[in-house]
């Protein structure tokens, strides 16, 4: 039956939504395929459920090609599997938590290793069983502090989870093969670009870890490629070590006195002016910088913790999140220094529990960690733990230890890629696409084991591979729109062809009901706009908001036997007689 413009709940709008940040968002809303109903959650119209229909059945064709085997799972779930696998607490305030009446923890999931895990366990008890792959298309629910750019960043969202189960690593290697081609297959389909690069496990746990961002400048994503080939995410991005260095011939610690330094500039400025050392060439990248943050661990415990890192680098809390997951990490505050009164707020030292500098014993029992290019042998200019005074010739593994090395600085163009293929440059991406080697994490920690060949009880070896379906119908949209709409590819237009009667006249009509009943017995999905009181220009930025690729007019040129066709993508509009569109279309 077909699809009428005068029936279809539908409304556009001319002016864009205050909340909207990015153009996939205010286009989708302008549209008519999404309304917001709270922050970072959307109600989903007609439109905008066929084209999700679209991009879901490519997903479930090459899932089904790979092998998997689709299953649905509630989005409510209890507490006790994330309890045991120790997630409960480690999402913290990132998850939807509830209660029923009997007082029973349940949350809303946002993400269902878990559940997958269980199932299995459930009903296979055998390596003749294995292995197997399952799959769901299913709503997440995550608890964002900002939710933002429409359904690029919600709180509610669709995602596409399989999940391998392998007997050994062997075939947990062919499983996350097999996961990760087909990825490539589906965003081929879908007319997106991606890099597939290395990343960081996270709160997901396991061994290997790679995302597929689609390069764009509205991502949230950063990432870094070489010429050569080699990217990674920042998170996930390995600094080249310096070689050690040589201690032979550096004098001892010497006390200089820096009023008013207490910056990397200002210190920098004091050096080369009071000539430190016989020198008026010290820079930024000599001195060590040592930035105090608080680690807040899942037991409630806050943590003080140093970093040392070159004085021309900034640090980087995302990576430091990584080295101390499942921590939350954050700048120390004023309170936390009237706590420890021995950091001297812009003199600070590299404190060790372990290590001395100037013979002073450290007293704080703070943690110290470096950055990779703080190697031993390595000489630094750092603060003297004194008011107005830094030390000089201060050398790392000699006159102070660190209690452990860690990603920590900023990463920047030019830096180089830790497999020799270069320098990197810095990208903006958004993730659409994550695939995991789990490996035994969640079957142990849930008591998935089967019986091997042998007779004895083997631990099962999972993969995960996660697709953000909603937000590859955002990616799809900021892609494929002009100044006057959306341009949806043909693979998941929410039509194949929009057929406009304009004017009044009943012959208009017809034609144009006789075109539309032609086009759907030849197999294209079609919609009508067969509104008699809209006028010609509402009917054409009502289409060319809407984005269905190819767009037929039915007008002024039927007394001649013509019809125009209009390709959306390139905005060519050509007059054909109206017998041959079907063959024009084809």
């Amino acid at each position: 039956m077909s699809t009428r413009l005068s029936q279809l709940f539908l409304r556009t709008l001319r002016e864009d939504p205050n909340d909207a940040e990015v153009t996939s968002h205010r286009l989708l809303v302008r549209a008519g395929y999404i309304r917001r109903q709270a922050p970072g959650i959307f109600a989903w119209l007609p439109l905008g459920l066929r084209v999700r229909g679209k991009i879901e059945r490519i997903i479930r064709e090459e899932m089904s090609a790979a092998g998997a085997q689709e299953v649905l799972f509630p989005a409510l779930l209890p507490k006790e599997p994330y309890e045991m696998t120790g997630r409960w607490e480690e999402y913290g305030d990132g998850i939807f938590r509830v209660k029923d009446r009997k007082e029973a923890d349940y949350l809303l999931a946002p993400t269902h290793e878990e559940a997958f895990t269980l199932l299995v366990k459930d009903l296979y008890g055998s390596y003749k069983d294995l292995p197997v792959t399952l799959y769901q298309i299913q709503d997440k629910y995550r608890d964002e502090a900002r939710p933002r750019a429409g359904l690029l960043r919600g709180r509610e969202f669709s995602m596409k989870d399989a999940y391998s189960f392998d007997i050994d690593d062997a075939g947990l290697a062919v499983s996350y093969q097999a996961q990760r081609d087909a990825y490539e297959r589906i965003f081929t389909r879908l007319g997106l670009d991606y890099v597939i690069v290395k990343a960081d496990a996270g709160a997901m746990g396991g061994s290997r870890s790679e995302e597929f961002l689609h390069p764009t400048e509205v991502g949230e994503d950063s990432f870094v490629r070489s010429a050569g080939g080699y990217a990674a995410n920042i998170e996930a991005f390995t600094t080249v070590v310096p070689a050690l260095g040589n201690t032979a011939g550096v004098p001892s610690p010497e006390l200089v006195s820096t009023p008013s330094a207490a910056t990397i500039d200002a210190l920098v400025e004091s050096l080369n002016q009071s000539a430190a050392g016989g020198r008026t060439d010290w820079s930024a990248d000599q001195t060590l910088k040592n930035v105090v943050l608080a680690l807040t661990h899942l037991d409630g415990t806050r943590e003080i913790v140093v970093l040392g890192l070159p004085g021309d680098r900034e640090v980087e809390l995302a990576r430091v999140e990584v080295a101390f997951s499942p921590a939350k990490v954050e700048p120390a505050t004023p309170a936390d220094f009237a706590k420890h009164k021995a950091l001297v707020v812009g003199y600070i030292g590299p404190w060790s529990a372990a290590g001395q500098i100037l013979g002073e014993k450290s007293s704080t029992n703070l943690r110290y960690f470096v950055d990779p290019r703080v190697v031993d042998g390595s000489s630094w200019v750092t603060g003297a733990n004194r008011e107005g005074e830094h030390a000089i010739h201060v050398v790392a593994g000699r006159d102070f230890v660190a209690d452990g090395t860690i990603e920590m600085s900023d990463v920047r163009a030019g830096d180089l890629a830790p497999d020799g293929s270069g320098p990197v440059e810095i990208a903006r991406g958004m993730e659409i696409g994550h695939v995991f080697q789990l490996g035994r994490k969640y079957a142990e920690a849930l008591g998935l084991k089967v019986q091997g060949e042998d007779g004895k009880l083997v631990t099962v070896t999972m993969g995960s591979y996660g697709i953000g379906v909603t937000r590859i119908l955002a990616a799809i949209a900021e892609k494929n729109n002009d100044d006057r709409g959306l341009v949806w590819p043909a693979a998941v237009a929410p039509f194949d062809v929009h057929v406009i009667a304009t004017g009044k006249e009943d012959d208009v009509y017809r034609a144009a009901e006789g075109l539309v009943a032609t086009l759907e017995g030849a197999g294209y999905d079609v919609v009508y706009d067969d509104r008699v009181k809209a006028s010609p220009g509402v009917k054409f930025g009502d289409a060319e908001l809407i984005g269905v690729p190819q767009i037929v007019i039915v007008g002024k040129g039927l007394s001649e036997g013509l019809v125009e066709l209009w390709d959306r993508r390139s905005n060519e509009r050509r007059s054909v007689p109206l017998v041959e569109v079907l063959a024009q279309l084809r």
